[in-house]
């Protein structure tokens, strides 16, 4: 199943010492790295390094040019990425990667979690990479849903909205998972988006389950191929995931990720909304 873009814990252990396959940890909990990660990964914190610092976006071209070049990582590197979570926020900085022209990226499958579960080597120490001079390209439009096509989309039979979040947060019980500080002024869900929660699409382990489960998942509830499709979750990193699947695993044409999501929708004025 796409080999070429989610790759085993197996096929990364044996690139360990390849120097053109940068490993990259991205983790929700951005200490995670400092207690252990697999030797020679770098890591990007989400917070402070791939979201703008001064207004809600993701970084600009610039920015992602000076991190990669600081993490001595070149146009024709391999760039693995894996996190916690999941993969979730890893997800995203594939998303983001991809939307800036990186040619050769790949997910480790089942992330952290699973790397540290079958006890493969780890180490504290953090690599001093030899500076780099990365060149990104404009951002893909394609990969990115802003509130004005969300809003278009409303009630088009050409679109299905995924909402990748937990029932209890779609059905506007709950404004977010607990602990996390990020919310918005009302709770619920965009209208007529469907309930497909990011953890369905994986197994106990973390890895995804396979082509035809996805299919069936998504396919049940009306994401289907044939359709505009627009994932959404609070702030942009669990639909991440789901972009992955859809566009990656399932090789879905048109998928994109809205990075506002609830955070942005729910706080919207004058906009729909269902509970």
């Amino acid at each position: 199943m796409a080999s070429d873009v989610l790759v085993s814990t197996d096929w990364v252990a044996k690139q360990l010492d390849d120097s053109k396959v940068k490993l990259v940890e991205v983790d929700v909990d951005t200490t995670a790295y400092e207690e252990g990660h697999a030797p020679g990964a770098i890591a990007f914190n989400w917070t402070s390094q791939l979201q703008d610092q001064v207004r809600r976006d993701i970084i600009s071209k610039e920015a992602l040019e000076q991190l990669l070049s600081n993490a001595g990582i070149g146009n024709d590197d391999t760039i693995v990425l894996y996190g916690d979570n999941n993969n979730w926020f890893a997800a995203y900085a594939f998303w983001l990667l991809e939307m800036y022209g990186h040619k050769d990226l790949k997910l480790m499958d089942g992330g952290r979690k699973k790397w540290l579960e079958e006890n493969r080597d780890t180490t504290k120490d953090a690599p001093s990479p030899k500076k780099a001079s990365y060149k990104a390209k404009d951002p893909d439009k394609d990969l990115r849903a802003n509130r004005d096509e969300v809003l278009k989309a409303l009630g088009d039979k050409k679109h299905a909205l995924v909402d990748v979040r937990a029932p209890a947060e779609y059905n506007g019980e709950i404004m977010a998972p607990p602990g996390l500080p990020e919310t918005a002024q009302r709770m619920g869900h965009i209208p007529g988006a469907a309930n497909v929660p990011w953890a369905q699409a994986v197994r106990e382990d973390g890895t995804f389950k396979s082509k035809e489960e996805l299919e069936q998942l998504y396919g049940s509830k009306g994401v289907s191929k044939d359709k505009d499709v627009i994932a959404y979750c609070r702030i942009g990193e669990r639909s991440s995931h789901t972009w992955f699947a859809l566009k990656h695993l399932l090789e879905y044409k048109n998928v994109k990720n809205y990075d506002g999501s609830w955070t942005e929708y729910g706080s919207l004025i004058d906009v729909p909304i269902e509970k």
